[in-house]
């Protein structure tokens, strides 16, 4: 659009969120990423849909509550639940609304209820699929993860090899501090970690799917 970072952020002003150029070149430069507010107002400021400017088909219940430019609090609002019960439900990927919250929440997303419920469906099968990947030998799970998640195969293994990467890292550290002989608050401080990375698992895994690869 020809703006400097100065123009940006100050567009971003006009719309309530003060910040320095220097933030800008940060987001371009991928050193610090926008908050959620952050990422609303820079879209509205550069007359550009948040899914574009994320570079990204929305899968996740998440992805498609940004594409919406809506906070987990104000979408809780809409339909009719408290925050951290939309919170959990949305790190969770699991929901377990009634009929009429769920048709709220697919009203609030602009999506049809089967559309909403297959995208939850999705996450809680992709998660199965994923623990299934990194417990066992996770290159034999490549194709089928590929197939259902309808993605290449290529994107797939570099997501697996990454996240089988990470979930190992979690095994190590705890058997080095149980070795240390810690105390067992620190072992449970790095379980909670990993039973968080856990719940986590589909959006980590579309993240490293969308990101550019090297040939």
């Amino acid at each position: 659009m020809g703006m400097t970072p100065e123009q940006v952020a100050a567009a971003i002003a006009g719309l309530g969120i003060h910040l320095n150029p220097g933030m800008v070149q940060a987001w371009e430069s991928g050193e610090k990423v926008p908050s959620e507010l952050q990422l609303f107002a820079l879209a509205d400021a550069l007359w550009c849909p948040t899914p574009v400017l994320m570079a990204i088909r929305p899968r996740t219940l998440r992805e498609h509550r940004l594409t919406r430019q809506l906070t987990r609090e104000r979408l809780a609002h809409r339909i009719g639940i408290e925050p951290h019960v939309y919170a959990k439900a949305e790190t969770e990927h699991r929901w377990n609304g009634d009929k009429q919250q769920t048709r709220a929440l697919a009203a609030a997303l602009g999506m049809p209820p089967d559309d909403l419920l297959e995208v939850l469906g999705q996450g809680g099968r992709l998660i199965e699929m994923l623990k299934q990947a990194l417990d066992g030998h996770w290159k034999s799970h490549v194709t089928s993860i590929a197939d259902y998640a309808k993605v290449e195969e290529r994107q797939a293994q570099f997501a697996l090899r990454v996240l089988h990467q990470e979930y190992k890292q979690f095994a190590e550290r705890y058997l080095g501090h149980v070795l240390a002989r810690s105390e067992q608050a620190r072992l449970r401080e790095i379980a909670a970690e990993r039973a968080h990375w856990l719940r986590r698992l589909p959006e980590y895994f579309w993240e490293l799917v969308s990101r550019p690869q090297e040939r």
